[in-house]
């Protein structure tokens, strides 16, 4: 099976993503992260257009790249100019990499309507550029724009394109779906056709997603002949984004038998793609394929039995090979199954034929159906587990909490909050103590910290790093119930809580209380 190369252009075609916003440090770092994962080519940006691109060139020679070749990207020489008095079209060459990569317009509107020239001026553009640029680099790559839209068009004019391109010396002819438009069906029935008229010549493939099928079409491509795939970490790009990389570098490998670079390396793609969408600040989405969260997520009681027993009834590879991992989720959905692996996941043994597995799944069941959602609170399903064994985590005891907002007319409100707490339970000293805030939720937060604070100093340590509130359908309007969702963090490890009530002040206030009862579980559980 034939060897495929693997084009980024996350830096380039991908900073394009509405968002999306990469400084000359993030992209110096995403670079050698590609590299680790083995990507062939890694297209830095445009050097003339924007002096950042420019200084990327510049500074990622002072790092020794392992395996990846990085590419400069550009356009063929303005229409008024020629190769040498083209500012921008010499940036290429000053940016002094081995590989350039240049678009032309192979579209016949693209010609007379954006480039204001003739077509025949156009096919020399092509062909002069490719030839002066290939007289002083090694490879050049011949990006040809609109392909498919042109050919659907003008078949005879785009293959001239392609022809004058590989005539000028050309080593890849890359055929793009910039609008994104075209249907796996038309890729292969377009590329016999090329391949008619020009023989076994290096062909490319760079996709959008506009149609959802930049994947599709990528792997189809790559079923027609093609030797290069163009891509993005995540498919971010330019509206709805480019064909997603860590989707088609396990498809082409684990599915299709293919021979890729990065297929060494396949366990870091689930690495390399939360650390993509870190750098952009961007939530990472997960349900993405192979990468996500979710992507092996189970939660349906027949479907965790079965994985248990056997992981590919319900998994279509081993989520290890891509730097994944399996998850089981608890709800109403789930089984025994769901609630043995949970517990194991999180260091509690429990029989599997017990009472006390009933007795969990159906408390679980009844919350649920309560409202309280136990998938991405996974701190509160622990602590409600030990609750229903006989070994209850408290540290402290809420016994009463109030809380005053005022708005004043001509500055911001604040609110204030005053809690009576008792630590330890049952017979310790209590401490009243008040606190004020931006908004009541905070304010209690701030007077619960305040009071807890001084009997467990590790407290400082702990940040809420996240606060959703979610009306749950049933009771209409105002009187309707609410979930409150907490992320917490201290110390690099990150653990959800949930509470629910008709009152979003008592929805907060469960949900402060596991976090702060699960910081000090923790704290207990790491001394022994």
């Amino acid at each position: 099976m034939r060897k495929i190369e693997i084009y980024d252009t996350t830096l380039r075609d991908g900073s394009q993503a509405e968002e999306v916003n990469f400084s000359l440090e993030d992209k110096i770092r995403i670079a050698l992260k590609l590299d680790e994962l083995k990507i062939d080519y890694i297209e830095g940006g445009w050097p003339g257009s924007n002096p950042k691109d420019a200084q990327f060139f510049n500074e990622i020679k002072d790092y020794h790249l392992k395996h990846s070749q990085i590419v400069a990207f550009g356009s063929t020489y303005h229409p008024k100019k020629n190769p040498e008095s083209d500012e921008i079209f010499q940036s290429l060459l000053q940016a002094k990499t081995n590989v350039i990569t240049i678009f032309g317009k192979t579209w016949t509107i693209h010609v007379k309507e954006a480039l204001k020239t003739t077509l025949e001026h156009n096919l020399q553009i092509v062909e002069e550029s490719i030839r002066y640029l290939k007289q002083q680099v090694p490879k050049v790559f011949y990006d040809a724009e609109h392909f498919f839209d042109g050919f659907k068009e003008d078949p005879l004019y785009a293959i001239e394109t392609l022809k004058r391109a590989y005539r000028a010396g050309a080593d890849c002819l890359v055929l793009c779906d910039t609008n994104g438009g075209t249907l796996p069906h038309e890729i292969g029935e377009i590329i016999e056709r090329v391949k008619a008229e020009l023989g076994d010549v290096p062909f490319g493939i760079h996709a959008h997603n506009d149609a959802e099928c930049a994947v599709a079409n990528s792997l189809e491509a790559v079923r027609f002949g093609v030797i290069q795939v163009q891509g993005t970490i995540n498919g971010i790009g330019e509206r709805c984004g480019n064909a997603n990389l860590c989707s088609i570098i396990p498809n082409l490998v684990l599915k299709m038998g293919y021979k890729v670079s990065a297929e060494e390396r396949l366990f870091k793609l689930t690495e390399v793609s939360r650390y993509v969408f870190e750098i952009a600040n961007l939530p990472h989405p997960p349900r993405l394929p192979y990468v996500g969260r979710s992507a092996f997520a189970h939660k349906g009681g027949v479907h965790v039995s079965a994985v248990l027993k056997t992981p590919k009834t319900y998994e279509h590879i081993d989520p290890a090979l891509v730097g994944n991992v399996r998850r089981v989720l608890v709800s109403e959905l789930s089984g025994r199954g769901n609630i043995l692996y949970k517990a194991k996941e999180l260091g509690i043994e429990l029989e599997a034929e017990s009472a006390l597995v009933n007795k969990i799944v159906e408390e679980i069941k009844k919350l649920e159906a309560e409202g309280y959602e136990f998938e991405a609170a996974e701190a509160s399903l622990e602590l409600l587990i030990y609750k229903l064994m006989g070994e209850p985590k408290q540290y402290f005891e809420l016994l009463s909490y109030k809380v005053f907002d005022q708005k004043q007319l001509k500055d911001s409100s604040q609110a204030e909050a005053t809690v009576l707490v008792r630590v330890p339970p049952g017979v310790g000293e209590v401490e009243h103590t008040a606190a004020l805030g931006n908004g009541p939720v905070n304010a209690l937060d701030n007077a619960l910290r305040k009071a807890l604070v001084r009997f467990y100093p590790a407290i400082k340590e702990m940040e809420l790093e996240d606060y959703k509130v979610r009306v749950l359908p049933g009771l209409p309007g105002t009187a309707s119930k609410v979930r409150v969702f907490i992320l917490s963090k201290a110390k690099g490890q990150k653990w959800g809580t949930v509470g629910v009530s008709t009152d979003i002040l008592e929805a907060s206030c469960q949900a402060l209380v596991d976090s702060y009862t699960y910081k000090l579980f923790l704290d207990k559980k790491r001394r022994g």
